[in-house]
């Protein structure tokens, strides 16, 4: 038999027994689903009948039930028996509570005092009262209240005199939505619906309001029994149109088959029913046939993937075979390329050895470029440093001498109060010199004490002096908005004040084209931070904000600086436990930069 003819036999029988197979597996699986939730919902009816059932019972022991009973034309007994009945519907939750004689005429309920009281009316046609009464036990009933109109279940018991004889029943009256409350689906039965049936298959709980008081009992022969009707009055318990269609391979006979049909079209479900406890109630839950399709496909699918699977194993192997003795015969070639490739490498290894020699050479020639560029830079940091520092001194030491020859002239003339006056602005020059060579030193060595509680306005006053001093920041605005309470942050004073001077130098330098040079100084307050933000109305930051903070980048020209600034100073704010970030300003032209340091408290 050719080869093409065998693969297709298999491939359509690997196809047949993946769909049956699919079909098995997907009417399980909603089976299975359809079996937790009956026995969820069958254990939540439980519950409630346990919790109800012996009320009655310990109710119809309340020696004021006999005594109504026996004296049904005592207004002051039947007065005190409807105050306990609204007493007890209060404390065990339930709708009614009423007392009815033997003959079923209600004498005392605990709405005796509404339009639509149960005092009055005759319920001995109700099963729950004729059973009691005929059984001498409790009963449970489900039925639609004759003057409500609502689901409730009927929970009753006999009550005896002293010498056992039956003189009455006290029922009690549950709303069905105790039950409905706890109703829940889970999220994997989200195509699932639920109808809870009586003996008669009439729905009583249905999870569509379109399906609560249809006849769920398929191909019904007769009419409905009176009790049937008198159970759910004034509702018409038409029937549901449902196809039976079989019973899936492989499931159990609780299970089932439906279509239903309806004005939107027909949905085929799997039915599965299972009897509640205590009641002649059937729980239906119906879950969408339709995963079981999708689980056909995957069936399909998978048994396509081990067909194809096998069959290019075994193309794969014999082509092995083929290819084996292929390579059997090959053999004394690849010898000879073997040989011949082997001298070619061997020239591509020389090849490599001298361009590796060349690599090298050209590394340690770069290396060099490298340090001398560095040393560059920093002889040329060195020399704006001095040329700054240089800059800040003349003008102090002008006014040392023209201090001293003063306080020569009012030493001749006596005056030790101009003298004293002029000496202490001396000291103060000094010191300010002093001052300054120590802040250029900041720039050259790092700091040698630890941090410690500073105060940021210090920080940015002295900068500013720095940089006032400068003639290229005479027609720029400064705006410090200098807080009046003091800032106090974790740091070290120089080491800020370094960060300070480079940050509002570089807006000096951007606002120099600008028709209003303005920089501005602000100190904001963070949750356990201060923020100082610098800005400028100059052209911004271009490309990457954070490139501008590694080391040699700078976009000005090789006398303007080299674009270490900015690197030392977020390694400054970094060492101090905070940050420095650069970004274009929102509101307007210009940049913006953000120191940020950590908060602290004077006493510390």
């Amino acid at each position: 038999m050719p080869f093409r003819i065998v693969a297709s036999l298999l491939l359509l029988i690997t196809l047949g027994l993946s769909w049956v197979l699919g079909g098995w597996a997907g009417y399980r699986q909603v089976e299975q689903e359809s079996l937790e939730e009956s026995f969820r919902y069958r254990q939540l009816v439980a519950n409630e009948l346990n919790r109800y059932l012996p009320i009655p019972e310990l109710m119809a022991e309340h020696p004021l039930m006999e005594r109504a009973l026996l004296n049904p034309a005592d207004p002051l007994v039947i007065l005190q028996a409807n105050r306990e009945m609204q007493r007890m519907a209060t404390i065990v939750g339930s709708s009614d509570v009423y007392l009815m004689d033997t003959s079923g005429l209600t004498i005392a309920a605990n709405n005796y005092l509404q339009e639509d009281s149960f005092v009055g009316s005759n319920y001995s046609f109700r099963p729950y009262f004729s059973e009691a009464v005929a059984t001498g036990d409790s009963v449970i009933y489900f039925a639609l209240g004759l003057m409500s109109g609502v689901r409730g279940l009927y929970f009753s018991h006999p009550i005896r005199s002293d010498r056992g004889r039956i003189l009455g029943v006290i029922a009690v009256k549950v709303l069905v939505h105790e039950l409905e409350s706890q109703w829940h689906r889970p999220a994997s039965l989200s195509e699932a619906q639920m109808v809870v049936l009586d003996g008669a298959g009439i729905s009583f709980l249905a999870s569509r309001p379109a399906w609560l008081y249809r006849d769920f009992s398929a191909n019904r022969q007769g009419e409905l029994s009176l009790e049937t009707r008198q159970r759910y009055p004034d509702r018409e318990l038409r029937p549901m149109e449902i196809e039976r269609m079989g019973l899936p391979w492989g499931l159990s006979e609780s299970s089932a088959k439906i279509r239903i049909r309806s004005p939107e079209g027909g949905q085929d479900y799997l039915a599965v029913r299972t009897p509640l406890p205590r009641l002649d109630w059937t729980l239906q839950v119906m879950v969408s046939t339709a995963p079981v399709l999708w689980t056909r496909l995957a069936f399909l699918v998978g048994g396509l993937a081990i067909y194809l699977g096998i069959l290019l194993a075994w193309l794969y192997l014999r082509e092995r075979y083929r290819r084996e003795a292929e390579l059997a015969l090959r053999g004394e070639q690849l010898e000879r390329r073997v040989a011949e490739r082997t001298r070619d490498l061997e020239h591509s290894n020389q090849q490599l050895l001298a361009e590796i020699r060349e690599r090298e050479l050209t590394q340690t020639e770069l290396r060099e470029t490298q340090q001398e560029l560095i040393q560059a830079a920093k002889l040329a940091v060195l020399g704006q440093m001095s040329a700054g520092l240089n800059h800040e001194m003349n003008q102090p030491l002008t006014a040392i001498q023209t201090y001293a020859r003063n306080s020569r002239r009012f030493l001749e003339k006596g005056a030790e109060d101009m003298v004293d006056a002029n000496l202490s602005e001396i000291i103060a020059l000094c010191d300010k010199m002093a001052e300054l060579t120590r802040q250029f030193k900041v720039f050259a060595r790092k700091s040698e004490g630890p941090p410690a509680v500073v105060d940021l306005r210090q920080s940015v006053d002295a900068s500013l002096k720095i940089i006032m001093a400068q003639k290229s920041s005479g027609d720029i605005d400064f705006r410090w908005n200098r807080p009046e309470f003091p800032v106090m942050c974790h740091g070290d004073l120089i080491r800020i004040e370094q960060v300070m001077v480079n940050l509002i130098a570089n807006a000096v330098q951007a606002v120099e084209e600008s028709d209003h040079p303005q920089v501005h100084i602000d100190i904001e307050e963070a949750d356990d931070c201060w923020k100082c933000l610098v800005r400028d109305n100059g052209p911004g930051l271009q490309g990457n904000t954070e490139q501008i903070f590694e080391p040699f980048f700078t976009t000005k020209s090789v006398k303007q600086g080299l674009g270490l600034g900015l690197s030392i100073s977020r390694q400054i704010v970094d060492a101090l436990g905070g940050s420095l970030t650069g970004r274009n300003r929102r509101e307007g032209p210009g940049a913006e930069f953000v120191v940020t340091l950590r908060k602290r408290e004077v006493s510390e």
